[in-house]
C-alpha cells in the first residue's frame, strides 16, 4: 500500500521547544492515563493510523523489539490511535507489545498535538491520522518531532 501524506500547514501541529499537552485516555487494559502520570519521566509518544495493519504493526514490533536500547536512554513509550480499548488489547496481545496503547476515540489527543490531516492512498484524499512521533523531555517540553517515520527503522529514527 503506497500512502503519501500531503504536508498541509497545520495551525495545531506542535512544534520542538512547545509544551506537550495533557490529556487523559483509556489505555489497552481500560485503565485511564494521562500526561501527569509521567511527570518527570521522558515519553516517546508516537501515533500512528490503524492497529493491525502492516505498517503500523511494523512500527510498533520496532519499538517493541528494541524497547531495551530505548529504556538505556530512560524513554516510557506510549502509541496513540483513534482504535477503541478492545481493538488495542488484541493488538498488544498479538504482538506481546509491553507498552501503552491509548484509545483517543474522542480524538481528542490527536487534535491537540495537531495530527490529524489530510492523506492520500491510491491517488484518494482522506482525512486520517498522521503518523507522527513526538520525543518528550521530563519537563514536559516537545524536543524533536518525526514526521518522516520509517515503520521498519523507527527506534534508530528516535535514537539516532
Amino acid at each position: 500500500m503506497a500512502f503519501k501524506i500531503i504536508d498541509l500547514p497545520n495551525p495545531k501541529t506542535l512544534k520542538e521547544g512547545d509544551k506537550a499537552p495533557d490529556f487523559s485516555v483509556p489505555d489497552q487494559d481500560g485503565n485511564m492515563v494521562s500526561w501527569k502520570d509521567y511527570k518527570g519521566k521522558k515519553v516517546i509518544l508516537y501515533f500512528y493510523p490503524k492497529d493491525d495493519t502492516p505498517g503500523c504493526t511494523a512500527e510498533a514490533c520496532n519499538l517493541r523489539d528494541n524497547r531495551p536500547l530505548i529504556m538505556k536512554k530512560d524513554y516510557e513509550i506510549i502509541g496513540v490511535s483513534a482504535d477503541t480499548v478492545k481493538s488495542h488489547k488484541k493488538f498488544a496481545t498479538k504482538f506481546n507489545l509491553p507498552f501503552k496503547l491509548l484509545a483517543d476515540t474522542e480524538k481528542d489527543i490527536i487534535n491537540k498535538y495537531g495530527v490529524w490531516g489530510e492523506k492520500m492512498l491510491f491517488g484518494r484524499k482522506y482525512m486520517g491520522i498522521l503518523r507522527v512521533t513526538f520525543l518528550i523531555n521530563e519537563k514536559g517540553v516537545i524536543e524533536q518531532v518525526i514526521k518522516d517515520v520509517d515503520t521498519k527503522n523507527h527506534t534508530e529514527q528516535i535514537l539516532g
